[in-house]
């Protein structure tokens, strides 16, 4: 029988609602998530906001000029939503408390499964997911969205971007912007990828969607995405 194991998720809103919310994906990632639990294993999910989000950010920004942080807060509310839903499709499981500030939840406890949401400005939920890998003492975090890979650049306007199968956190920070901002689209953001670097957390970037890549990573089988970790040597991913 498998060890039970402890997972930290930054499930992206990009998979939970790309357009509108897909519940057809969801119900399969919890299929999932509820036989991983039965064998023991315990998991610890912090969700994006992703449309919804974007949604009333884009609304408030056609009326009125709107701060950056009342669009994070906008963007905060969305992923509360997105996590009381996930939540409430696994009421068996999860802790009735979503994980929305520091040290709210300080243990598993008697729940197998904890749901966070964003936390405050500033922070998006790949932040919230490192800052609790931290707080919990476990050593990676898996970042579920739509980017398949970490890429040499962003593939979806460069041909010649090429996949990574490993970098270090160091080379990773000079792929990307130096700073968060409402919205912004990168596999690891600037303000989590740092903290992960300060702190030695590992990540690895892969597809959200692929429910069978997943169960790879939390097998330690060999698995279509990158590996973030200080001291990584940077590897071109060969298909």
């Amino acid at each position: 029988m498998m060890q039970s194991k402890k997972f930290i998720i930054a499930l992206g809103g990009s998979v939970v609602a790309p357009q509108e919310i897909d519940a057809i994906f969801l119900k399969k990632f919890c299929l999932f998530l509820k036989k991983e639990i039965k064998k023991g294993n315990k998991f610890i999910i912090a969700v994006g906001g992703g449309a919804i989000a974007r949604k009333y950010q884009n609304a408030a920004v056609s009326i009125n000029k709107v701060s950056n942080e009342d669009k994070d807060w906008l963007g905060i509310y969305g992923t509360y939503l997105n996590a009381q839903l996930l939540r409430t499709m696994l009421k068996q499981e999860a802790n009735p408390l979503i994980f929305d500030k520091r040290f709210k939840i300080k243990n598993f406890g008697k729940y197998p499964l904890i749901i966070g949401a964003g936390w405050k400005p500033g922070w998006s939920t790949d932040f919230v997911a490192v800052r609790i890998a931290v707080d919990y003492k476990i050593k990676e975090v898996i970042i579920l969205g739509k980017p398949d890979y970490v890429y040499t650049a962003d593939f979806e306007k460069d041909k010649k971007a090429r996949p990574i199968g490993k970098l270090d956190w160091q080379d990773y920070l000079k792929l990307i912007p130096d700073r968060w901002s409402p919205g912004l689209r990168a596999p690891v953001d600037p303000v989590a990828a740092r903290l992960a670097k300060k702190e030695n957390i590992k990540a690895i970037v892969a597809y959200g969607r692929d429910i069978k890549n997943l169960k790879k990573i939390l097998r330690r089988e060999k698995f279509k995405g990158t590996i973030v970790e200080n001291g990584a040597k940077f590897t071109l991913f060969n298909h």
